[in-house]
């Protein structure tokens, strides 16, 4: 039970993270600024999840793998939802 907490907070913090970012394509606008702040609590909380049900060392790897997967998962969503389809100037 504390995996799957500590996998659905690092999760919900790397996707504020993301979805807070200038660069994001899954919104039509980022998310507030301070929701980087509210992004690195939540991001926090998952590694101390991590650190508490798989130890030191296990816990940070499990922690960077997550916020790895999810990041580079949610370009790919926005992708195929087609919200970054490329506008090019003369293009039928």
């Amino acid at each position: 039970m504390m995996t799957l907490c500590a996998l659905l907070l690092s999760m919900a913090g790397a996707t504020l993270t993301y979805l807070a970012s200038t660069q994001q394509k899954l919104l039509s606008a980022p998310l507030r600024p301070h929701t980087h702040l509210v992004a690195m609590a939540i991001a926090i909380g998952g590694v101390v999840a991590w650190l508490e049900a798989a130890g030191t060392g296990a816990g940070i790897a499990a922690t960077l793998t997550t916020w790895m997967l999810t990041w580079v998962t949610l370009p790919y969503l926005a992708w195929w939802r087609g919200a970054s389809e490329p506008t090019r100037a003369g293009s039928r």
